[in-house]
C-alpha cells in the first residue's frame, strides 16, 4: 500500500510531457501558419516575390488579364488569313461592324469600312459575308458542335457595290421582262430603284442545280422574285401551272462555293448555295447552283441579298458612306486628303511656266523619265556601307506584295475581297526567274501582268537594273516605283490600281 501511495505522489509532481501535434502547411505565402510566422512577418520587412505568378497570388496584371468575363459577356473567336485565331469578349448581340472595327483598330488597318467577318464552312467549301447589322454570336451559336466553321477577318471591298455600279452587277439580259410592268427597266431605273428603295428587279437566267450529293447536276431555268426562287419545269415558261417554289428568301442564307468543281463535281468554278437559315450547315440541307460565268454569279447572289434584307441594306450602304465622308473630311483638316482628279501631269520644261500634258504616253514617258534620272542620282552618292551585305527589298513589307503564291491562290485570294475593279496585288512569278507578276482585277475578271528586270546593258543610265511591264517602254527602279505610278496612271493597264490585296495577322 505504501509503496503505491508513494508511485501515485510522483505521478502528481511529475511535469506534462508535450508531444508535437500536426501542423497544416497552406501553399499561398501570405497566410499564417503558426505563431513563428507570425513573429516573423511583424519583426521582419516584407520581401517582394519576384516571381508572383509562379506561386502565391497573382499578380493584379495578371488577375484583369485572366478574369473571367462578366454575366453579358461572351467569347468570340475570329480569325486571320494566317489561319491564326483571336479571342474577343464582345456583348451581347453584338454587330459584325462592331467587331470589324474592333479588329481594325486593334490591328491598325485603314479604311474600316471595307473589313467584314466572314463565314467560313472548309470541309463544305462553303463561304459568305456577314451583313453589317447580324449578330456575330447569334451566327457563331448556330454552328454544328464538332464542326469546322469559323469566322475569318478580311476585306470586302464589294459590299455595296452594287449601289454604286448596279448597271455591272445586273446586266439587262438578267432582269426579266415582267419587273417594271412588262417594260424593260432601264439602267437609270434601276440605279433610282436601288438606292432610293432598297429593292431589286426580278432576275431570272438558265443555272445548273443539284438538290443532294447523289443527284447529278441539271441545267434549268429559274426566277428570282419577292416571294421567292422559283423554277420553270417547261424551258422558259412564266406561267403559273409551270413554276414551282424552290426556296423562301425569308429563311435561307446565300454561300458562295469554293473549289466546287473538285468537291462536288460541278460544270463550272461560278457556283453557290443556299442553306436554311434556322440551322447548322449540313450537306444533306445544301441546294447546290452553278452560273455559267462570275457576273451572273454575283447577280444570282446580289439579289438574294437585296430581296431578303432590301431596306437594311440600303442604311447600312447610307452609313458606310457617311463614315467615309466623316473620315475624308478629318484628313482634309489634317492637310492629308488627296484627290486623283487633282493629280495632273505637268511639264515646266517650256519658257511659258507650266503645261498639263494632256497626251497620256507623253505623261507616263516623262514621268518615268524623272524617276529615273532621281534613281541614278541618289545611287550615285557615296555608300559608307557598301561592304556590308545588300539590304532586303523594300517591296517585302510593302501589304500587296503576297511572296509566291501561286496563281489559283492570287485569283482565290481577290475573289473573296470583292473583284472589284482595280483590286490589285503582286507575286513572284513560279514560271520565270527573277520576275514578278501583277495581279489585277478588272470587270470581275483577273488578269495578270509579267513584271520582268531589265538587264543593264539593256539600261540608258548605265549600269542600273529596273523593271517593266511593256518591253522596256516603261522603266521602273523597283516595284514601289511601278505601284505609285500606275496609281495615277493606267498606262498598259485596263484599270488604275487602287484596292490593294491584303491579308492581317490578328
Amino acid at each position: 500500500m505504501s509503496q503505491k501511495k508513494s508511485l501515485d505522489k510522483d505521478d502528481v509532481t511529475r511535469p506534462e510531457v508535450r508531444r508535437s501535434q500536426p501542423i497544416s502547411i497552406v501553399c499561398a505565402r501570405g497566410t499564417s501558419v503558426n505563431s513563428r510566422s507570425v513573429r516573423l512577418s511583424s519583426s521582419a520587412p516584407p520581401v517582394p516575390d519576384p516571381f508572383p505568378e509562379l506561386c502565391g497570388t497573382p499578380s493584379p496584371v495578371a488577375m484583369a488579364t485572366l478574369s473571367p468575363p462578366s454575366a453579358d459577356k461572351h467569347l468570340l473567336k475570329v480569325f486571320g488569313e494566317d489561319d491564326h485565331g483571336r479571342l474577343l469578349h464582345v456583348n451581347d448581340g453584338v454587330a459584325a461592324l462592331d467587331v470589324c472595327r474592333m479588329l481594325a483598330t486593334t490591328a491598325r488597318c485603314s479604311e474600316p469600312e471595307n473589313w467584314t467577318l466572314m463565314e467560313v464552312h472548309p470541309a463544305l467549301g462553303l463561304e459568305r459575308c456577314l451583313e453589317d447589322h447580324e449578330a456575330a454570336l447569334e451566327v457563331q451559336a448556330g454552328w454544328a458542335v464538332k464542326g469546322d466553321a469559323r469566322l475569318v477577318f478580311c476585306k470586302n471591298y464589294a459590299k455595296y457595290e452594287f449601289f454604286r455600279k448596279p448597271a455591272l452587277f445586273f446586266p439587262d439580259a438578267m432582269i426579266s421582262d415582267s419587273a417594271d410592268g412588262g417594260k424593260r427597266m432601264t439602267s437609270q431605273q434601276l440605279v433610282q430603284d436601288l438606292v432610293q428603295s432598297g429593292s431589286c428587279p426580278e432576275i431570272q437566267g438558265f443555272l445548273h442545280v443539284k438538290d443532294s450529293p447523289r443527284k447529278s447536276w441539271k441545267r434549268a431555268y429559274f426566277f428570282l422574285r419577292r416571294s421567292g426562287l422559283y423554277c420553270s419545269s417547261k424551258g422558259v415558261s412564266k406561267e403559273p401551272r409551270h413554276l414551282h417554289c424552290v426556296a423562301d428568301l425569308r429563311d435561307l442564307h446565300v454561300y458562295n462555293v469554293v473549289n466546287a468543281q473538285k468537291l462536288y463535281t460541278a460544270p463550272h468554278r461560278f457556283c453557290f448555295a443556299i442553306t436554311p437559315s434556322g440551322s447548322p450547315v449540313r450537306l444533306h440541307h445544301v441546294k447546290m447552283f452553278c452560273a455559267d460565268s462570275e457576273q451572273s454569279r454575283t447577280c444570282w447572289t446580289s439579289a438574294f441579298r437585296l430581296f431578303k434584307y432590301g431596306k437594311q441594306l440600303q442604311c447600312n450602304f447610307q452609313r458606310s458612306n457617311w463614315n467615309r465622308q466623316s473620315l475624308d473630311a478629318t484628313n482634309l483638316m489634317d492637310g492629308k486628303a488627296k484627290s486623283e482628279a487633282s493629280l495632273v501631269a505637268m511639264d515646266f520644261s517650256g519658257s511659258s511656266g507650266g503645261r498639263v500634258m494632256e497626251d497620256p504616253s507623253e505623261a507616263e514617258w516623262e514621268e518615268g523619265r524623272v524617276w529615273r534620272r532621281r534613281e541614278v542620282l541618289r545611287c550615285s552618292l557615296p555608300n559608307l556601307s557598301s561592304s556590308s551585305r545588300p539590304a532586303p527589298a523594300l517591296h517585302a513589307g510593302q501589304p500587296w506584295f503576297h511572296g509566291a503564291v501561286s496563281r489559283m491562290r492570287a485569283h482565290r485570294l481577290m475573289e473573296r475581297q470583292g473583284l472589284v475593279d482595280g483590286t490589285f496585288l503582286i507575286r513572284t512569278s513560279q514560271q520565270h526567274a527573277e520576275c514578278f507578276v501583277l495581279s489585277l482585277c478588272f470587270q470581275m475578271k483577273t488578269k495578270h501582268f509579267l513584271v520582268i528586270p531589265v538587264s543593264a546593258s539593256h539600261c540608258e543610265d548605265g549600269g542600273r537594273a529596273y523593271v517593266t511591264m511593256d518591253d522596256g517602254a516603261t522603266l521602273f527602279s523597283d516595284l514601289l516605283q511601278l505601284v505609285d505610278f500606275h496609281q495615277i496612271n493606267k498606262g498598259i493597264l485596263p484599270v488604275c490600281l487602287k484596292h490593294p490585296c491584303v491579308c492581317v495577322t490578328l
